[in-house]
C-alpha cells in the first residue's frame, strides 16, 4: 500500500457516539452506540432523518440500557444492525430496508453469540462484536479485543440468515501496538475479496468503560489466506469506530469514517481517508 490522507469532511449535528455508517447514493445511514434510531444524513441537502430501530427510542440511552448498537452491514435492499453482546441487553440484530425505510425484524442473537463464545474461546466478558460484514453467503463479524484476554477475533459464519444452519470459522490476530497498548478491532469492510479493518488504541481492559484514546489504525486481511497484508497509523487522536467505501477505483480507495469521542454530546465527525493503492 502507497501513501494516505486523513482529512475532515463534516460534522453532523443531532448524532452522538457513531460506532457505525454505510454510504448509499449520497446518503450516509448511520448508527451511535448509545442510540435506538438510524440516522440518514442527505449530503446534499444536509437534512437529517431519524428511523426507529426499538421501542420508544432515544439519542442518549443511559448506558447500562442500551442496545449498544456497534456493528452496521448490508446486502442488496436489506441493512443489518448488531448489537455487541457485551451485556445481555446487547444481543439485538435489527433488520432495516432501505426501500421502506422501516425496522422489519428484531432478532435475539444471544444463542448464536453463546456458540461464537464457545467456539472462540472467548470469556462472557471479553465478547464485544464491533464490526460486521455480509456478502450474500458469508457472514464476518470483528470481536474487539479490548477485553483482559485481548482476543481480536474474526469470526466467519457460512450462511445465508443467521438463524440457518452454519459452519463456523474463527480466526485471531495480534495487532500493532501504541505505547505498549495493543489495538482492537472496531469495524471492517469488504472491499475487492479483501476486508479492510479498522483498529484502535484506547487505555482500557473493559469491554464496559472506556479509556484514553491513543490512535487509530486502518489494515487489510486477504480473505484466502485470513493473514493480514499490511495495517497502518492514520491517527494518534481520533478514536474511528465506523468505516464504509466512498469510492473505489485501481489507484485509491476513498472511505468515509466516523469518530467516537465516547461523550454525550449530540455531534459526529465524518472524516475521508485516501489510500493510494500504487
Amino acid at each position: 500500500m502507497g501513501n494516505f490522507t486523513l482529512e475532515l469532511l463534516f460534522h453532523i449535528i443531532g448524532i452522538g457516539s457513531a460506532s457505525g455508517l454505510f454510504y448509499k447514493e449520497n446518503s450516509l445511514l448511520l448508527i451511535g452506540d448509545n442510540s435506538g434510531f438510524l440516522y440518514e444524513y442527505h449530503l446534499d441537502s444536509k437534512a437529517l432523518e431519524q428511523h426507529p430501530l426499538i421501542q420508544n427510542p432515544t439519542a442518549n440511552i443511559p448506558k447500562s440500557e442500551k442496545p449498544d448498537f456497534e456493528s452496521i452491514t448490508h446486502f442488496q435492499d436489506t441493512l443489518y444492525i448488531f448489537g455487541s453482546g457485551s451485556t445481555p441487553k446487547r444481543n439485538t440484530m435489527v433488520e432495516f430496508d432501505l426501500n421502506k425505510k422501516k425496522k422489519i425484524k428484531t432478532n435475539n442473537l444471544v444463542d448464536l453469540y453463546a456458540v461464537m463464545q464457545s467456539f472462540g474461546d472467548i470469556k462472557p466478558e471479553d465478547f464485544n462484536l464491533e464490526g460486521a460484514v455480509y456478502d450474500g453467503d458469508n457472514w464476518y463479524l470483528f470481536n474487539r479485543g479490548n477485553g483482559v484476554s485481548n482476543k481480536n477475533t474474526l469470526f466467519t459464519l457460512h450462511a445465508k440468515k443467521l438463524s440457518d444452519e452454519f459452519s463456523l470459522l474463527s480466526n485471531d490476530y495480534k495487532l500493532p501496538k501504541i505505547k505498549g497498548i495493543r489495538s482492537t478491532f472496531t469495524d471492517g469492510v469488504l472491499v475487492n475479496d479483501k476486508l479492510y479493518f479498522l483498529a484502535t488504541v484506547e487505555d482500557t481492559q473493559s469491554t464496559y468503560d472506556d479509556g484514553a484514546i491513543l490512535g487509530s489504525f486502518i489494515g487489510r486481511i486477504d480473505l484466502e489466506t485470513m493473514k493480514i497484508d499490511f495495517t497502518k497509523k492514520i491517527t494518534s487522536i481520533n478514536k474511528f469506530e465506523g468505516i464504509t467505501v466512498f469510492s473505489n477505483s485501481k489507484e485509491k480507495i476513498e472511505f468515509l469514517l466516523c469518530e467516537d469521542k465516547d461523550t454525550d454530546e449530540l455531534k459526529t465527525a465524518i472524516y475521508k481517508l485516501v489510500l493510494d493503492l500504487k
